[in-house]
């Protein structure tokens, strides 16, 4: 199957700003954009033929209120629609295993910037292979743009910085991809974001990097993150990097650098754990308190 860029759609006006991003998305990309609707349907209940019929008209109302919106966004747009049967969360993630990502809509709270993440958006993000991208509900076109210079919002400015975060002890090939991807396809900047802690008094643990002296810490990290990037740099020649370095929490750090930021990128670790699938502390702070879309991507 050709590879595509696959919005979840149910009606709501948080997966209509999804499709809208999504199309936007498979435009720069040049790829067809799929719009999937998933009917939730449980093993054990027994839908009635009148219900059966009730969820694929709403399904069918919902796919074609995303296609006016994405064809009304993007004209030109290569779209498919498809609807399947859930449950919800592991429909929308087989279906992202076929794609280049998944983009998925999230309430934005009024007043604060962030999301309300619902438990199909974690639930996704906490299982699927390939990267997912959240949209609040009032993202448009103009966000992922800079300002023009009377301060308004604009779709003929420059696209706003991609930023990644990066841990340069545990640096992921698969998520640093992405966002040099990103940022490629938007002729956009890419800010690379390394936050530590110093080491405490007794010594380093495993895996720590050793320092020199206090003056010099900053210095020697943003030394280990350009070189982390330093391959990256070469294969996208086109793509301007700055690379940050703060000391403070790296929940803390992300929230503040994706203030004013088009994307933020992070990685989720796929790992086998008894409680079940979950996203990291940094990644579950990243999609709830970050107020541009934040794109997930998974690794091992």
């Amino acid at each position: 199957m050709e590879p595509c860029v696959v919005a979840g759609v149910d009606g709501s006006a948080q997966s209509l700003a999804a499709a809208e991003l999504a199309a936007r998305e498979a435009m720069r990309r040049e790829l067809p954009l799929r719009l999937v609707h998933v009917r939730d349907r449980h093993p054990r209940r027994q839908d009635g033929a009148i219900a059966t019929a009730a969820q694929r008209h709403l399904a069918r109302r919902a796919l074609r209120q995303a296609e006016e919106r994405v064809r009304t966004a993007c004209p030109d747009i290569r779209v498919q629609d498809e609807q399947v049967d859930g449950p919800v969360v592991p429909a929308l993630g087989k279906a992202a295993e076929r794609a280049e990502l998944l983009v998925l809509g999230s309430r934005g709270l009024s007043g604060f910037t962030g999301f309300l993440v619902g438990s199909v958006a974690l639930g996704v993000v906490a299982e699927a292979t390939r990267p997912v991208v959240l949209v609040r509900a009032d993202q448009d076109a103009a966000d992922e743009h800079l300002p023009a210079a009377d301060g308004t919002a604009s779709t003929c400015t420059g696209y706003r910085d991609v930023v990644l975060a990066v841990d340069v002890a545990d640096a992921c090939d698969e998520v640093i991809e992405f966002a040099f991807e990103a940022a490629r396809v938007r002729h956009a900047r890419l800010r690379a974001v390394y936050a530590w802690h110093p080491p405490v008094p007794l010594g380093l643990g495993p895996g720590e990097i050793g320092l020199v002296d206090d003056p010099r810490q900053a210095e020697e990290r943003l030394g280990f993150l350009k070189a982390v990037l330093r391959v990256w740099r070469d294969k996208y020649p086109d793509v301007d990097v700055l690379e940050t370095v703060a000391e403070d929490k790296a929940s803390t750090v992300l929230v503040r650098a994706a203030t004013g930021a088009g994307l933020l990128v992070v990685g989720h670790r796929l790992a086998e754990r008894p409680v079940g699938p979950r996203t990291g502390p940094v990644t579950h702070a990243a999609i709830h308190h970050v107020g541009c879309p934040v794109a997930v991507v998974p690794h091992t």
